[in-house]
């Protein structure tokens, strides 16, 4: 997997993990599915997760930008 795509995905995760932590998106569908009472469990598993992926995607920002500087003109 080459730099950018891996910066891509991470963005892309920490998005999604992002708008399951802050808003209420999740909830409602657990609500729909009847599974309302894992809403309680939610943060032990999302903030890990959404920390995770901030420090893949700062990982990731940081092979990138070094391999953009590595390339030659």
């Amino acid at each position: 997997m080459n730099p950018k795509n891996r910066l891509i995905a991470s963005l892309i995760g920490t998005t999604v993990v992002a708008l399951c932590c802050f808003t209420p998106i999740l909830l409602v569908m657990l609500g729909a599915l009847g599974l309302s009472a894992w809403a309680g469990y939610l943060d032990y598993v999302l903030l890990p997760a959404l920390g995770a992926f901030v420090g893949l995607t700062l990982w990731s920002y940081w092979r990138y930008r070094r391999h953009c500087h590595n390339q030659p003109d």
